[in-house]
């Protein structure tokens, strides 16, 4: 045996390295998993929302007009309420007071369902909310416009007994809320006028909702965000002994207020592209630059 056997070491094996890391790698996996935040619990399916929801009079769905989800889901909430028998009615902002399918029957065309309605594809594409307003339609309840017609909104501005509809705080925050959602562009002195077309319109829409109301079913409201808060919008103008649930769905994140006292649900979709409305409603308006 030689007087110096060769030094024998772990760096004198090619795969020390390997090992090593593999060890390591072992030790600290436990640890990093634990550090590592839970996958969110995917939402309940629509149903079972909707059903957390019952019983109710009335429930508004306020949505974003242009969310294409928030219309899948408004037919979704239509076939939960038809599936056990909830559903009285269908009211939309998206047609006027007075126009309904009431005498059509569920098999009707999407023709015939858009001549009763007097549809305004122009203001609201037939393809975005024909799925939603057929869905009623083919349960057999009847589908009304609840809007204010165009032909009322220049009395309603002139209508100062429609500030006396809002208590004051109510008021200004309503006229807060036409002030901004016209991007700060409008004159002051068209804030009274076009916050009493809000009220107006808000007033309508709770008018529709009580002609439709039937014991033990539920109406559904479809209606952009702005007409369903309870503290400014569709709920001022319901009586108080009637049950109303309100549920706000919501494109991506969103800053304002989202207190039970204004929203019984919040129901998020994924957020659309980045877009400037304020950019748009000021190229839109009459001498603007073009």
């Amino acid at each position: 045996m030689p007087a110096h056997a060769p030094f024998s070491s772990a760096a004198s094996h090619p795969d020390w390295k390997r090992r090593a890391v593999a060890a390591l790698a072992s030790l600290l996996l436990p640890a990093c998993t634990a550090l590592a935040p839970a996958a969110p619990e995917p939402p309940p399916p629509i149903a079972d929302r909707v059903q957390a929801l019952m019983p109710t009079n009335f429930l508004l769905l306020g949505e974003q007009h242009d969310a294409p989800e928030h219309q899948q889901i408004e037919r979704e909430v239509l076939q939960a309420l038809a599936a056990k028998g909830q559903l009285a009615g269908l009211a939309l902002e998206m047609a006027e007071q007075g126009q309904d399918t009431r005498g059509l029957a569920p098999q009707a065309s999407e023709a015939q369902v858009r001549t009763a309605l007097r549809w305004n594809d122009a203001g609201w594409p037939w393809k975005a909310y024909g799925p939603v307003v057929m869905t009623a339609v083919q349960a057999g309840v009847p589908v009304m416009g609840a809007n204010l017609p165009r032909a009322r909104m220049k009395d309603a501005m002139a209508d100062v007994s429609l500030d006396a509809q809002l208590n004051p705080e109510a008021l200004k925050a309503q006229q807060d809320a036409v002030r901004t959602g016209h991007c700060n562009a409008l004159p002051e002195s068209q804030i009274g006028p076009m916050t009493r077309i809000q009220i107006a319109r808000d007033r309508a829409m709770a008018q529709t909702l009580i002609q439709a109301m039937s014991p033990g079913k539920t109406v559904v409201l479809v209606s952009g965000s702005g007409h369903s808060p309870r503290v400014v919008g569709v709920p001022q103008h319901l009586p108080t002994d009637m049950e109303v649930r309100v549920v706000r769905l919501v494109a991506g994140e969103v800053g304002e207020d989202m207190k039970p006292a204004v929203y019984d649900a919040v129901w998020f979709t994924p957020a659309l592209p980045p877009r400037d409305y304020c950019a748009e409603f000021k190229a839109a308006r009459p001498g603007s630059a073009k």
